[in-house]
């Protein structure tokens, strides 16, 4: 019988949206498939959302739709476990969420038998594996700060990151006009066709790159 499977791909920063790990995410777990007869039925993508938060709105629409295809997909792919979570705790909560659901859980990176059902040696593993990725996101937070602060004692000041809303108003705007419903048209601009219509008229991003559907649906947060 044919394995149909879902795939789950997230960056957490809005810097990182436009580089390649979301492509390089979907790129490793479409070769995982192709490489074991598996059929990706659809991908689901959290852009710019941090792996210490649960409520994740890609992560809880695929959940939704485990529970609710008929088991016709009971198989989930993603690049390594902590695209699911790097908070150590939040990342077992989801596990024992599709061991519930009695889902299959590939990791491309860390294998195929992450529940590590009758081995506790496995278990541990991948505990170990999500208690290094919290580490490791935890001195990434705590390098930030301290960098932060060495600008600030140096220049007296310290800006974060703008928004599209504060960096770009203008194309905000334009965003959300191209996205209002056109009266006698059924259907407003998706984020996708936005996308291709600031490309094509040579608009770009804040980093001087091309737009996709993710960083128009990102620019108006």
């Amino acid at each position: 019988m044919e394995t149909r499977a879902y795939g789950y791909i997230r960056v957490s920063g809005k810097g990182q949206i436009e580089g390649d790990g979301l492509v390089r995410q979907e790129q490793a777990i479409r070769d995982y498939a192709q490489a074991h007869g598996i059929t990706i039925e659809k991908i689901f993508e959290d852009a710019g959302v941090s792996g210490t938060l649960e409520a994740r709105p890609a992560l809880a629409e695929m959940l939704v739709a485990l529970e609710e295809n008929g088991a016709e997909v009971q198989t989930i792919i993603f690049e390594r476990v902590d695209r699911l979570a790097r908070d150590l705790m939040i990342q077992e909560r989801i596990i024992s969420d599709l061991k519930t659901l009695e889902v299959s859980v590939i990791s491309v990176v860390e294998g195929d038998d992450l529940f590590g059902d009758g081995d506790p040696t496995r278990t541990l593993v991948r505990q170990i594996l999500g208690a290094i990725a919290q580490f490791d996101k935890q001195m990434v937070v705590l390098k930030l700060a301290a960098a932060r602060a060495r600008i600030r004692a140096k220049t007296g000041k310290c800006e974060g990151r703008k928004s599209y809303s504060e960096a770009q108003p203008e194309v905000v705007a334009e965003i959300k006009k191209l996205r209002r419903k056109q009266k006698g048209i059924a259907d407003r601009m998706s984020f996708e066709e936005v996308a291709r219509n600031l490309n094509a008229r040579g608009i770009k991003t804040m980093t001087g790159k091309g737009w996709s559907g993710a960083l128009v649906r990102n620019a108006l947060k």
